[in-house]
């Protein structure tokens, strides 16, 4: 039994490395050598990135309406926000653009909703994603039904049509790339066969070539009087391309689960879809997460050579507006512009797979 007068035993000392103080105690200042290289880092930052910061915030111009409102030595950002509504909007009829507003704001809505994981009903939200939204876009974006004036693809443009692109992309391509890399690991040879063929032709050739011949050699191959619009054409070409692509990371994750997997499940009784869909297949998409955002931000990036084939996305659009004698000179912002969107789509969707993967990871 202990008295009063027994000894305290000795504790470790409070921990103090916590907050933002403790971080940089740890991380950049842990001892004399990574205190010197770290303000030596610093100083090299300051003086790299000053100027670009001088250019692009402090000495801008960011009102008016002509490049006479472009009176000072940093950028010159009126140029975008005159050309904001081409930028997003492409050629879409002005009094038509309330249509594209609403797809915008479903597809934020539809996007938010799947990416909080607090928000219920999220494999019918998933569905309505994947098969109702297509068909709303396209209702609404297209016209021609329910009273709605018809607007052809060839004045989509700008924003709009990076993003329609993509999406349709990245929705169409996946699915066909996961039924692709199981039909390369069938037992079946006609079906491997057939799959491997169809990976190997599409992985074989550079993307503007698909672009090319989707264009302007499919239609001397349909029958006389049929005609392909030019927008539907390129979204089948892109995605069967990169199908192709997602095959082959599909595939690896497959290859990663161990044999043993499939045969437990088999002796469970199970059918080999049950096995697929229940087993194999969410373990290989988890452990190639990377790999598939890897595809899809490539993917994004590369809907910007539909321009060889005339259709003005949004790096088109500003070039195009380089073009404008009222604004020649101003090409660096637009390109600064154009690389800060682009940046922003990839970098979310980077940072969204690192969450995805945190959230499913299990620990083995």
């Amino acid at each position: 039994m202990s008295s009063s007068r027994d000894m305290i035993a000795a504790r470790p000392a409070p921990d103090q490395r916590h907050g933002v103080i403790g971080w940089l105690r740890i991380n950049l200042f842990s001892g004399p050598i990574n205190s010197v290289v770290t303000l030596v880092v610093l100083v090299l930052l300051v003086r790299l990135l000053w100027p670009v910061i001088d250019w692009a915030l402090i000495e801008a111009d960011w009102v008016g309406s002509t490049r006479q409102a472009c009176t000072g030595d940093g950028a010159c950002w009126v140029f975008i926000s005159v050309r904001l509504n081409q930028i997003v909007y492409g050629f879409y009829p002005e009094a038509m653009r309330w249509r594209v507003d609403i797809v915008f704001a479903l597809f934020a809505l539809l996007v938010a909703w799947l990416a909080i994981p607090r928000l219920p009903f999220k494999r019918f939200v998933g569905l309505f994603a994947l098969i109702g939204f297509p068909i709303v876009a396209w209702i609404l974006l297209l016209g021609g039904m329910f009273g709605l004036t018809p607007v052809p693809t060839r004045q989509w443009g700008g924003l709009m049509l990076t993003l329609t692109i993509a999406a349709v992309g990245i929705v169409g391509s996946l699915p066909i790339g996961v039924l692709l890399a199981l039909g390369r690991r069938s037992k079946m040879p006609l079906v491997r066969g057939v799959c491997v063929v169809f990976i190997e032709f599409w992985r074989g050739v550079p993307l503007i070539t698909v672009l090319f011949m989707a264009s302007v050699m499919l239609p001397l191959f349909a029958p006389a009087g049929a005609e392909f619009d030019k927008l539907l054409r390129a979204l089948i070409g892109i995605m069967l391309f990169w199908s192709a692509y997602m095959a082959e990371v599909v595939r690896s994750g497959l290859q990663a689960i161990p044999r043993g997997q499939g045969e437990a499940g088999a002796a469970l009784g199970l059918s080999y879809w049950q096995r697929m869909g229940l087993i194999i297949l969410p373990q290989a998409l988890k452990l190639v997460i990377p790999g598939i955002v890897n595809t899809f931000i490539a993917l994004f990036k590369d809907t910007s050579l539909v321009l060889i084939i005339g259709l003005f996305d949004l790096l088109a659009v500003i070039q195009s507006g380089l073009n404008d004698a009222d604004w020649l000179g101003f090409a660096i912002e637009g390109y600064v512009f154009a690389a800060l969107i682009y940046w922003v789509f990839c970098f979310s969707m980077s940072r969204y797979s690192q969450y995805i993967e945190r959230r499913l990871h299990t620990g083995h």
